[in-house]
């Protein structure tokens, strides 16, 4: 039956079915609403349609699904995390494709960039079919993967610039250009063979007016540890590869070489040592002589010692202005313009609101330049307030007049602009993370088409009844007067309900960076546990903060940070500067107690089992569960993925680009000791399970094997799983299944009281099993 109400269409489906196993009639009603958005159109309709070979979802609509839910007549009792559910681990794992970004060619076609875990975690890009329903191809062929190793995260991996894609290549970390026009010649190297992935490339940009590619390279030959990074240009002209010559150099970092349309001028931001991008940074513009050297150069933003800030994402609009978004003065990163003639910055919006999102990988894209009907340019972007995006125009920079564009998701990374429209990074609670195709009025004021294109996840609506929901959760930490905040997933299966006065064991989620933010997005590795009977916590505690992902974003334990987004690393977009650096100097403090405290709270409010709360995280987030574990007695058992152990070793050991983050999160060697968990292996009293890359450059593998030896010297039930081939984060869909059930089956063993529905194979856990 289907009725129309104002501005809600509601679709009701009962289906009837027996049941030869339990002689019994099983009905299921499937209530569907479609919520029409008050800016669009009555006459459009919403289909969901599912496109061959691209398992793509294809939203048509004016609207979005806001609710899909099954009730069933005869429910199973059966205790908490024992539920059988459809979300298997292969499903998960299947469903872990990874976005790195997008762009359009000459004729507006659009291109992105996707990780794919069934090969092995290959970045491939794909060009969108040229008619409607027909099938993407491939860009590049099997024996290449995209990806970039600069500053270990990545980002910025490839550019497109008319016929052509220019891309690096992951095996070789060599730059090649691939013409789309001829799909079947092999791409092309433009930069030199050093006999290895030795010198990495990113963030790079055609400059038609001296036919080069400039780009930021990462150059290893000599130190791995202390790479000297520069912004080059490579030649495009000669049939010969010939060595890049240095534009800038100087800074310990840079990002974001940005020309104008004419090749004369050139902004980039660069940072030193010990700040991060997000700490202190400056943006120089530079003036481009007739033989393509730069021969002068102004700091537009961060050269005054007194105004801290931290300027981002130079681009230069149509008509040669320069913008940019920094976080003078109010501390959130706004719009911002150069008037180049005085030298002078001012603001395009002032507003309690991040623009932009702290700089861990290469190639962001917060905003874009359209032209309005009146011939005037206007700035789409994105903002994040209170821990949700938005996407907004301003169409006169004079009057900062910002007006909303409604969209359904509420979480969003890159714009792209295309051919009269707009392409989005997004995703929400009821959808993964995708790419739309968005087009607005000829006024530029409404949205008047929004279509999903692509999916991480396309077949997570069969799946809509077992979802759980979000609640956003703001619970009181140990400082008083301040608080942090959560989201909070309940236990969702329809077929299931637990005994009466049981409550779910809890698995509290620890997020990386460790200033990174947690998002309530639809993903499936949590629903892995709400669908079985578990409850999930996923933390943003003091410091959070907002980036692509390096162990969260699609799948957040099993994801790098170096193409995306992931995982998912963070500050809590929509709330400042304040509220990220409340983690300075506390981390393994602020971070602990509020995990803490969040399931101390979920424990006063009935939610979770005192006697069955577990801990996880990666990166950052597997110190956290190890400091948990160490200093506190709140959790029963904690799973560690590439986590960090020793925080002096961390400090000798890891990548450039964060050798001194340790030093502002924490402080100096006597801190180093104290907080490092491998110092206080006498205080563990609980099981753990470790999972390690041995490729990982960022928490290399001693930090797990370390903690493992000394944990199972003490006692403590432990268990350590290597993978071959794998970084930081996980990227093989065989790893991400086999990571993910063996967290479920240990702390069902350990701690669960229960049985698991799924037939999964234990490993070995020391001090357990004989």
């Amino acid at each position: 039956m289907a009725t129309l109400g104002t501005g809600v269409l509601t679709l009701t489906l009962t289906l009837t079915r027996f049941s030869s196993s339990s002689k019994s009639l099983f009905t299921h009603t499937h209530t569907l609403n479609y919520l029409l958005l008050p800016s669009l159109s009555a006459k459009t309709t919403f289909l969901h349609n599912r496109i061959h070979h691209n398992r793509r979802l294809s939203f048509c609509c004016r609207g979005m699904a806001t609710s899909t839910a099954a009730s069933y007549s005869n429910t199973v009792t059966a205790p908490y995390g024992s539920w059988k559910s459809p979300i298997t681990a292969d499903v998960v794992s299947g469903a872990s494709k990874r976005l790195g970004g997008t762009a359009v060619d000459e004729h507006g076609r659009l291109i992105w960039l996707e990780s794919r875990p069934t090969e092995g975690g290959r970045g491939v890009l794909v060009l969108e079919p040229e008619t409607p329903g027909g099938d993407p191809v491939d860009v590049i062929p099997k024996e290449f993967g995209v990806r970039t190793l600069a500053q270990e995260y990545g980002g910025g991996a490839f550019t497109v610039s008319g016929d052509v894609v220019f891309f690096a290549n992951y095996k070789d970390q060599r730059l090649y250009k691939q013409s789309l026009n001829s799909l079947g010649v092999p791409p092309a190297p433009i930069t030199p063979d050093y006999g290895g992935p030795v010198v990495s490339y990113a963030d790079g940009i055609l400059d038609s007016r001296f036919n080069r590619f400039i780009a930021v390279r990462e150059d290893r030959r000599e130190s791995s540890l202390n790479p000297p990074t520069t912004i080059v240009s490579i030649a495009l002209g000669s049939n010969d590869v010939q060595e890049p010559q240095v534009l800038v150099g100087g800074s310990d970092f840079y990002a974001f070489p940005r020309l104008d349309s004419k090749s004369e001028r050139i902004a980039w931001i660069q940072w030193s040592h010990p700040n991060m991008p997000w700490d202190r940074a400056e943006l120089w513009v530079g003036y481009i002589s007739e033989n393509g050297e730069i021969h002068k150069r102004v700091c537009v933003a961060g050269g005054d010692p007194s105004l801290v800030e931290s300027p981002t994402e130079p681009k230069w609009s149509p008509d040669g202005e320069l913008f940019f978004i920094t976080d003078r003065k109010n501390g959130f990163w706004n719009i911002h313009r150069w008037i180049e003639s005085e030298n002078k910055v001012e603001p395009v919006n002032f507003l309690d609101a991040e623009f932009a999102r702290p700089l861990w990988i290469f190639g962001m894209n917060s905003y874009v330049f359209v032209q309005s009907g009146k011939q005037r340019n206007s700035i789409v972007c994105s903002y994040r307030q209170q821990g949700k995006s938005y996407l907004g125009i301003i169409h006169d920079v004079q009057s900062s007049t910002l007006t909303p564009l409604d969209i359904p998701f509420t979480d969003l990374d890159n714009i792209t602009s295309g051919k009269e429209c707009l392409y989005l990074e997004g995703a929400s609670a009821v959808h993964p993370s995708s790419i739309a195709k968005v087009t607005l009025d000829d006024d530029k004021s409404k949205v008047v088409n929004f279509n999903i294109i692509w999916s991480s996840s396309p077949d997570s609506l069969k799946y809509s009844s077992y979802i759980s929901k979000p609640e956003l959760i703001e619970f009181p930490t140990e400082v008083p007067g301040q608080n942090a905040y959560a989201y909070f997933y309940p236990p969702t299966n329809p077929i299931y309900q637990a005994n009466q006065g049981e409550k779910p064991p809890l698995l509290l989620k620890s997020h990386g960076g460790p200033t990174a933010e947690t998002r309530g997005l639809l993903n499936l590795s949590i629903q892995y546990w709400t669908s079985r009977g578990w409850a999930f916590a996923d933390v943003n505690y003091g410091g959070s903060t907002v980036e692509p992902d390096r162990c969260s974003g699609g799948q957040f334990i099993f994801w790098p940070s170096d193409e995306i987004f992931i995982a998912n690393n963070f500050l809590f977009e929509g709330y400042g500067r304040e509220y990220r650096e409340r983690l300075l100097g506390q981390w393994g403090i602020v971070d602990v107690n509020d995990c803490c405290s969040c399931a101390k709270y979920l424990v006063a409010n009935g939610k979770v089992d005192r006697e069955r709360l577990c801990i996880t995280g990666g990166s950052a987030g597997g110190y956290t569960t190890l400091a948990a574990l160490a200093f506190r007695d709140t959790f029963k058992a904690g799973a560690s993925l590439y986590g960090v152990g020793d925080l002096s070793l961390l400090s000798a050991e890891t990548h450039k680009f964060e050798s001194h983050y340790i030093d502002k999160l924490v402080g100096g060697e006597k801190e180093l000791i104290e907080r490092s968990p491998i110092n206080h292996v006498d205080q563990f009293s609980c099981p753990i399970i470790l999972f390690q890359g041995l490729e990982d450059k960022v928490v290399p593998p001693d930090q797990a094997r370390k903690i493992y030896q000394a944990l199972k010297e003490k006692g403590v039930p432990v268990a350590l799983v290597e993978y071959e081939g794998e970084q930081h984060g996980f990227r093989k869909a065989e790893n991400i299944k086999f990571t993910l059930e063996q967290q479920m089956v240990f702390f069902a063993r350990l701690i669960g009281n229960f049985n698991v529905a799924d037939d999964i194979t234990p490993i070995k856990i020391d001090n357990f099993d004989n």
